[in-house]
């Protein structure tokens, strides 16, 4: 369920817990995932088109830092946002919180490369530096 570019609702599958009763810490990684894709594809340039046009965007640093539990079944809200780090990479910025009250869930960040299909960095076409730009 998508609220506006860069916010996503979801909810926490029993697959995505552990014995503690919270997420699995792994989790929150996919989640970022899911987070990118979707704000992409609301930016109206998804992943799949990427791909397409030779792109490649694979992740050269991730941190996530643990801020609460989620128990099966609640809602959280993820908010994603984009932006550039440096001339080829790309900046993920992730927060989930609970849907009711706000609580944080975690939040964190990945890093990812600009490559050509063979993995060689290249300099991103004008139209992803729009994007991450705001424009």
């Amino acid at each position: 369920m998508s609220h506006a570019p860069g916010i996503v609702s979801f909810r926490v599958r029993y697959a995505d817990t552990d014995q503690m009763g919270t997420y699995y810490n792994a989790r929150a990684l996919e989640w970022f995932e899911f987070g990118r894709n979707e704000l992409l594809r609301a930016l109206g340039r998804p992943y799949r088109q990427w791909e397409a046009q030779g792109l490649r965007l694979p992740v050269f640093e991730a941190h996530v830092r643990f801020l609460g539990p989620a128990a099966y079944d609640d809602l959280l809200t993820l908010t994603t946002s984009l932006a550039r780090e440096g001339r080829a990479k790309l900046r993920f910025e992730s927060r989930i919180e609970q849907a009711d009250g706000g609580e944080a869930v975690c939040e964190g960040w990945t890093v990812h490369a600009v490559t050509d299909p063979g993995g060689r960095a290249i300099r991103p076409p004008a139209w992803l530096i729009d994007l991450a730009d705001g424009g």
